[in-house]
């Protein structure tokens, strides 16, 4: 999972005023109708102001999401402090980000706010709607946007160079997952079991053991395993020809885990081996590896709008919901409408852009992507590139190379820093910020 602190803050910001629910209208209505003067300054950041009644509303929102989510909640005052703390954390990184140089232009500011559109199966005109109606001023709302967006840039650069991921920590990190994976590992083996009762006499064992060897020599001389297993194994899956089924490989004996080791599907182990229960002979049938060491693939096609003089970014995105329209109805054949539509190098393919593993998309085309099913159309994704229409059309799970899997391990490593490092620098920033408390009036 990712950690909290890393969420895209402009989604966040968006999504406060978009998922606006509809209980809390009077709430709303009643805080547009307090006198001004009940607000007052609860603290001075750098040149920022945190008022009491954004405090207000702050606690009023967690309390409403925290009764949705059936969380419980700390007592008042401590939750009034950690909104404030909040809060002053919020103004501590726009006065930074602000200072740092760092610049949005309008271009990507534009992208923002559509993708948003989008991802919400609204239209421009429709989000200016709703935030009018929640009380947001437009002009005022792309402010915030172009304030989150600079923060989201300024935090990646300082704290991703803060984070250190060293070869002994990488290496610590795969022998790790070796181990999970070796636990999570599936066997299916087959056995021939020639038993030895207990307290057998060494003729008896001698007897037992002509037997298992005259079963490896048929095998050895080509018979099938499950013909020699019915005809020759004394165990409870004889009929089966020995199959045991796919089982854990740690709710197996040691000795079968070890002995099938070196062994491909259908081998056979050379030698008898002997347990308590007697001699046995396996053959591995299907070996499941665990997860950690396999990647997802998907392979998808997409249609590809750039917004231009032309052709407006609202007009680009209604444009590819009617084509995701009459795909989903059957009026039309997707890689038909890219071939026709699409302004990418993938056209004439319709729209096909291979088998991709996980990191070769932009993130938002990828997230999209990585949420739709085998057969699954999109909404309208907004990327640098232009609008995208995307249909997933197969999935498969594929082995790790070496590289891959250091590459894997170094980025888990820096996801699982990114927290600490996070809280740190932003520890460091406000310890310079400016900061003035201010008692509320008496």
């Amino acid at each position: 999972m990712t950690d909290p602190t890393r969420t895209f803050l402009v989604a966040a910001v968006l999504g406060l005023v978009l998922a606006l629910p509809a209980a809390d209208a009077p709430a709303q209505s009643a805080a547009r109708s307090a006198p001004r003067s009940a607000d007052y300054i609860v603290a001075v950041v750098n040149q920022e102001l945190v008022t009491a009644a954004e405090v207000e509303q702050r606690l009023a929102r967690v309390r409403a999401e925290a009764r949705a989510a059936n969380q419980p909640l700390p007592p008042d005052a401590t939750l009034r402090q950690q909104v404030i703390d909040a809060l002053i954390d919020e103004r501590v990184l726009v006065t930074y980000a602000r200072d740092s140089g760092t610049r949005v232009d309008d271009v990507e500011l534009d992208r923002a706010v559509a993708n948003v559109a989008a991802q919400n199966q609204i239209t421009l005109a429709q989000l200016r709607e709703q935030l009018r109606r929640s009380g947001v001023d437009y002009a005022r709302f792309r402010a915030n946007v172009r304030d989150q967006l600079l923060v989201e840039r300024v935090r990646e650069r300082e704290v991703q160079g803060r984070i250190r991921v060293t070869d002994a920590e990488v290496d610590a990190l795969i022998d790790k997952q070796r181990s999970a994976a070796a636990a999570a590992t599936e066997l299916n083996l087959a056995q021939i079991l020639v038993p030895v009762p207990e307290g057998a006499t060494i003729a008896e064992a001698a007897a037992r053991r002509a037997h298992v060897d005259a079963a490896l020599a048929r095998l050895k001389a080509g018979e099938p395993f499950d013909k020699v297993a019915r005809e020759m194994s004394e165990d409870a899956n004889r009929e089966r020809g020995g199959e045991m089924g796919l089982r854990p490989a740690d709710r197996l004996p040691d000795l079968f885990v070890e002995a099938v080791k070196p062994l491909k599907p259908g081998e056979f182990t050379p030698e008898p081996l002997r347990s308590g229960a007697g001699f046995h002979v396996l053959k591995l049938i299907e070996r499941r590896d665990g997860s950690a060491f396999m990647v997802t693939q998907t392979r998808a096609r997409h249609i590809l709008l750039r917004p231009s003089a032309q052709l407006s970014l609202e007009a680009a995105t209604a444009r590819l919901n009617e084509f995701k329209r009459r795909v989903e109805s059957g009026a039309a054949r997707f890689e038909a409408l890219a071939r026709d539509n699409s302004e990418d190098g993938s056209a004439a393919a319709g729209g096909d852009l291979g088998w991709a593993t996980p990191g070769s998309f932009v993130p938002e085309f990828e997230q999209a992507m990585n949420a739709l099913p085998v057969g699954g159309v999109s909404a309208p994704v907004v990327t640098r590139f232009g609008v995208h229409l995307i249909q997933v059309t197969e999935r498969r799970d594929v082995a790790i190379d070496a590289k891959q899997l250091r590459e894997q391990a170094r980025a888990v490593l820096r996801e699982q820093k990114f927290g600490e490092a996070f809280a740190e620098w932003l520890r460091e920033l406000r310890a310079r910020a400016y900061i003035e408390m201010r008692e509320p009036p008496q």
